[in-house]
């Protein structure tokens, strides 16, 4: 199952604020708000967030100086809101790093538009690799040359014979992988111990993936071997 999308609603007007979130969560968000500058700065530092709705009017810390100084740190992606029409605060708040800007007031169906296009880009973006660097299954990525693996955005530790092993099932997704292949493959043509090593390994990484997010990742196709499938 994807991962709910988090939204941070930073917004000094109550009834703004609110709107937002009774509209953001019919919409199948999860939100979180702050009207105050300086706070939600820490929030975003410390809280993980999938994209901010950020208001340029703000107590304690002002939104250019939060996108400023958040830019210096995260990509997340941040579209300002403002009451302001002007074409010099627009190019100011781009030029901070902001990813889009809303003028206030504005349908809400445009703004969900910006908010989906923005969501888009950044995935584009985590996963414009060819298939070799970025390897997909479900809400699982591996980033090979990161050596980095995420379920919904969490990281997993796995050791290095237990991410070769993954890797290699992920670059057959689909295919039924015999024990003998996966041998000469992960552990080597002069591997000479037992074959029960892979389901040993399988084991592993059914713990840390399958058994840890409560989502099935690893097949077994009964004597024949295994496979990682949608």
């Amino acid at each position: 199952m994807d991962r709910t999308v988090r939204i941070f609603i930073v917004e000094d007007e109550p009834r703004i604020a609110r709107f937002l979130q009774i509209e953001l969560d019919h919409e199948g968000f999860e939100t979180a708000i702050e009207g105050n500058g300086t706070r939600a700065f820490e929030r975003i530092m410390q809280e993980p967030y999938d994209l901010v709705l950020l208001d340029v009017m703000l107590p304690g810390m002002d939104g250019m100086t939060i996108c400023k100084r958040v830019r210096e740190i995260t990509d997340i992606p941040i579209i300002m809101l403002t009451a302001k029409d002007d074409l010099e605060d627009k190019v100011a708040g781009l030029d901070l790093g902001a990813d889009d800007y809303i003028t206030k007031p504005f349908a809400m169906e445009e703004l969900l538009a910006r908010i989906r296009n923005a969501l888009r880009k950044r995935t584009a973006v985590q996963c414009k690799a060819p298939i070799e660097e970025c390897l997909r299954v479900k809400d699982l990525v591996m980033y090979p040359r990161r050596y980095e693996v995420e379920v919904g955005g969490e990281s997993v530790h796995l050791t290095k014979k237990e991410y070769s092993l993954l890797e290699y099932l992920l670059r057959n997704k689909r295919t039924v992988l015999t024990r003998d292949q996966i041998l000469q493959e992960v552990w080597g043509y002069d591997y000479s111990g037992d074959t029960n090593v892979v389901d040993v390994y399988i084991r592993y990484l059914r713990a840390k993936l399958d058994d840890h997010f409560h989502e099935k990742f690893i097949y077994t196709v009964r004597g024949v071997g295994y496979a990682i499938k949608e």
